[in-house]
Order: structure tokens, then C-alpha cells, then sequence
């Protein structure tokens, strides 16, 4: 999966929470979105894989 289907899906999924949550706020998701990339660079560091093949692996969970 490269970023840009990532990224797509990201939209799908925030835009599905958000109707889901109304409340729920562009900062909000913003907000998720940013916890998610620092996960993913703590996974880079403790495992030397590059952000591509994280995002490999996860996808094939």
C-alpha cells in the first residue's frame, strides 16, 4: 500500500467518525492522525525498519 492509499483510506476513516461522533473535530482527528505517525517512527527506531515496510507489515495483520 503506498501513502497515497493510506492516506485516502485515513480520509474515509475520519470522515466515518466524524458522522459517527459529530462532536468529533478536525483537530480531533488531527490530533489521532499524529499519534499514529509517532507510533510508527517509535517502531522505526526500535525496529530499524523504514516506514514502508511498518506499513507493510500492518497491513498484512
Amino acid at each position: 500500500m503506498n501513502s497515497d492509499n493510506l492516506e485516502g483510506k485515513w480520509k474515509q476513516v475520519k470522515g466515518k467518525f466524524k458522522q459517527k461522533y459529530g462532536d468529533l473535530t478536525d483537530d480531533d482527528t488531527t490530533y489521532a492522525e499524529g499519534k499514529f505517525d509517532e507510533m510508527v517512527g517509535r517502531m522505526q527506531e526500535k525496529t530499524g525498519k523504514t516506514k514502508e515496510e511498518l506499513r507493510k507489515e500492518i497491513d498484512s495483520m
